[in-house]
């Protein structure tokens, strides 16, 4: 007898579980919070539900089985609108909830009628509307996986993987009450809508991470934006310009203009979420590297450009071609940049190298040299496109750095 019993144990082991994570998680949003707080509880009404059913039916109690399953037919397609909410807070679901008022008005007539179903004598039997609450729900799950098929569009495709995994499991649980043997104490369909509240908190982790991540690339967009205008690259540069406007009209004209393009570039990275492609960044780069042989005449920016055809984020040659003018080839007689892309077999390669002072790279830090560094385009690369960045770099001799962004 008590071997019936045993499958509560992990059930309920979840609930618990599922409770404690949603209550002390720091992370879940106010209102996703409220929601699996509700089908949390719902749940394990459920539970006792199933429980008290199989209760009733062993002492013959009628009336108590009556009331469980009424609750029971009730309380599953509202645990199943409360996941509409965690899907989509923002659509109206009145079409649902009056679906769930028929549902209701059809499993209350029991109390009084055999519509939907009548016990007698301990015996479960099936009124006429009784399978109100399969069909309804049926409609409510299809009607669901249309929704997440529409999510999948604003999302991405594998997070998708769990409300979709969860309608089909709740439709097995359907099947398997319907045409499998009885569990008797809980049943199938009770225990895929526990498992699937857990599988729905751990897609809501998912969800916060992925907009976490959002958060700050545009955090740090703004970071390198502000950091790739620095101040005495202003002044700088407008000081070249205002003495060019007494020598040489002609070409502070044109340096005024590449110096617009230059800053117009460095804004519009910050509403640059995706990939760009590398045309656009070369000619970004190109720009920055014109003001600056503008400004010393000793450096010169080489291109070899045999591979054209792939994108990269926003500000991830340019700023490496800056650190090399910067900290590496101002100081030389003939300093000397050099970026070169080709095409490799399962990856397009993107090498900048330079002639300058080069550095000690076991010993190298983003805050010593007060630049952008290395290290953010590197996370940049990694995270938008699974990049590899690679330096070598000796004193006295030079650096390279080596981007490979996969086929």
């Amino acid at each position: 007898m008590q071997d019936k019993y045993i499958v509560l144990a992990p059930i309920m082991l979840q609930i618990i579980g599922l409770t404690l994570a949603v209550i002390i998680d720091p992370y879940i949003k106010k209102h996703d919070r409220k929601i699996m707080i509700i089908i949390i509880s719902l749940v394990f009404s459920l539970v006792v539900q199933n429980y008290l059913d199989h209760i009733s039916d062993l002492m013959t109690m009628d009336v108590l089985r009556t009331i469980a399953s009424v609750w029971g037919y009730w309380v599953r397609p509202v645990i199943l609108i409360m996941f509409f909410y965690l899907l989509n807070k923002d659509r109206s679901y009145k079409l649902l909830w009056g679906l769930i008022g028929i549902n209701t008005a059809v499993y209350f007539t029991a109390f009084f009628s055999k519509a939907a179903f009548w016990i007698e004598n301990g015996h479960f039997l099936r009124g006429p509307l009784c399978f109100t609450c399969h069909i309804i729900s049926v409609i409510m799950l299809v009607y669901f996986l249309y929704l997440t098929i529409c999510e999948r569009k604003r999302s991405p495709r594998r997070e998708s993987i769990f409300p979709i995994f969860n309608v089909l499991m709740i439709f097995v649980g359907i099947a398997m009450d319907l045409f499998a043997s009885d569990l008797e104490v809980i049943s199938y369909l009770t225990i895929t809508v526990v498992s699937g509240s857990l599988f729905y908190y751990i897609w809501l982790h998912l969800r916060f991470v992925r907009e976490h991540e959002r958060a700050l690339m545009a955090e740090q967009r703004i970071q390198i934006m502000m950091t790739q205008i620095q101040p005495h690259f202003l002044y700088n540069t407008l000081s070249t310009i205002q003495a060019l406007c007494r020598i040489d009209p002609e070409k502070a004209f044109d340096t005024t203009e590449k110096f617009g393009m230059y800053l117009r570039q460095n804004i519009d990275s910050l509403s640059q979420p995706d990939l760009i492609p590398i045309q656009k960044e070369l000619e970004h780069t190109k720009i920055y590297a014109d003001i600056e042989m503008i400004r010393f005449q000793n450096v010169r920016v080489e291109y070899d450009i045999n591979d054209d055809s792939f994108s990269v984020p926003a500000l991830t040659v340019q700023p490496i071609v800056e650190n090399a003018i910067k900290h590496g080839v101002r100081i030389r007689d003939e300093g000397m940049v050099r970026v070169s892309t080709q095409r490799k077999e399962k990856y397009h390669e993107i090498v900048i190298s330079d002639n300058g002072i080069g550095f000690d790279t076991t010993q190298r830090t983003d805050s010593e040299t007060g630049h952008i560094g290395i290290k953010n385009v590197e996370e940049r690369l990694h995270k938008m496109c699974h990049g590899t960045v690679t330096v070598e770099s000796k004193p006295g001799e030079g650096t390279t750095v080596t981007l490979h962004i996969p086929i």
